[in-house]
């Protein structure tokens, strides 16, 4: 077994272990549609010889909407361009899954102009203050889940990913940092995982048993007094129980923690690589369901390192495929050579900018 195997996650056959993780490219419309410039730039990835791709992080819901140019997957006017996106997607023979997302407390108020929904009231880094999401809202937000679930099916996805980490909704709703409800749904890991499990089941029985329904979770979220890796292994138990088709582990947040979900940070050897090595041994020793391991991982010795020991199925990578996006071809066909990527974060700012997601280095 090695990163050229094939894995089954779910019905799904992944040809090799690695994957794209999902990020965000900033080339989307203002509505969320998909544009040609998207289309364009996930052309190259598609042929790259990746064993599967996840798109970026698609908002569920418009008060979800984390950043500006983000995709959406929240009304079926969307569908024809997700379409497109998904047939550019799976042109090299590669299975392709769609990340919904909803970004709670940390959702942008002045793109959406709608009040940002959270387990409970706070402000965001911005200073704009989220709602305490009540019945009605919960009830909402699991309808839209499992619509863009049906979507996501509808435009030819082989299956999708829940968004749980990263101080998103779900990871909010499953961190005490966020989450200081005194309903169902807060207290104990088994009432914070309420709301992920509840629209699990929605979104399965929207989609039905054979299309993958994944999920992506913190390892911890290097907060004072957040979700931490105990509290992980215990979520994704209950997760494995309910027929969660894989996890991906990554950890941190978009606000208040000590890292971010991508760190400025460039190994200079294979033992500084990987992130949360040591947390996906604990949950390999607990939990049978696939795990997609993303965080620092820069050369293929590390990935087959962490295949052959049994510490990850699946090697997800995100920021090396801004700079390298035939990165994997690379690799597999006997260049071994390091990624380019040193993780300097700079293809963020053109991003930020409207320009898209690009490497500056690499084009400067």
């Amino acid at each position: 077994m090695g990163v050229s195997s094939a894995i089954m996650i779910g019905n799904v056959t992944l040809p090799n272990r690695f994957m794209r993780s999902a990020t965000w490219e900033g080339m989307a419309a203002a509505d969320g549609s998909v544009t040609p410039r998207l289309l364009d730039y996930m052309r190259p990835l598609a042929n790259g010889g990746l064993g599967s791709l996840i798109t970026s992080h698609m908002y569920v819901q418009k008060a979800g909407q984390a950043g500006p140019w983000q995709v959406g997957i929240y009304d079926d006017a969307l569908l024809p361009g997700l379409r497109d996106l998904c047939s550019v997607m799976k042109s090299g023979g590669t299975p392709v899954f769609a990340q919904l997302a909803h970004a709670g407390a940390n959702a942008n108020a002045g793109l959406s102009g709608l009040t940002p929904l959270a387990p409970t009231a706070r402000e965001n880094v911005r200073g704009e203050l989220s709602k305490t999401m009540d019945d009605a809202d919960i009830e909402q937000l699991t309808n839209d889940f499992a619509a863009a679930a049906r979507r996501a099916k509808d435009a030819g996805f082989d299956g999708v990913q829940l968004h749980a980490a990263h101080g998103y909704l779900l990871s909010q709703f499953l961190s005490p940092f966020y989450n200081m409800r005194t309903d169902r749904y807060s207290g104990s890991v088994q009432n914070r995982v309420r709301l992920t499990v509840e629209i699990y089941r929605a979104v399965r029985a929207a989609v039905g048993e054979k299309f993958v329904v994944a999920m992506k979770i913190n390892a911890e979220d290097f907060i004072e007094g957040g979700f931490s890796s105990g509290m992980m292994l215990e979520t994704v138990s209950i997760l494995e129980q309910e027929g969660v088709d894989a996890i991906e582990m990554s950890g941190g947040g978009v606000a208040f923690a000590k890292y971010r979900s991508s760190r400025q940070f460039d190994p200079k050897c294979p033992e500084e690589e990987t992130y949360y090595r040591d947390t996906a041994r604990h949950f390999k020793e607990k939990i049978k369901m696939p795990l997609m391991l993303v965080g620092g991982i820069r050369s293929i010795e590390t990935a087959e390192a962490l295949v052959a020991e049994g510490t990850a199925d699946v090697i997800a990578i995100s920021r090396p495929l801004i700079r390298e996006p035939q990165l994997v071809k690379r690799w597999l066909s006997g260049d071994k050579g390091r990624a380019k990527c040193i993780s300097c974060d700079g293809c963020r700012q053109p991003a930020a900018q409207g320009e898209g997601l690009r490497c500056v280095l690499e084009q400067a």
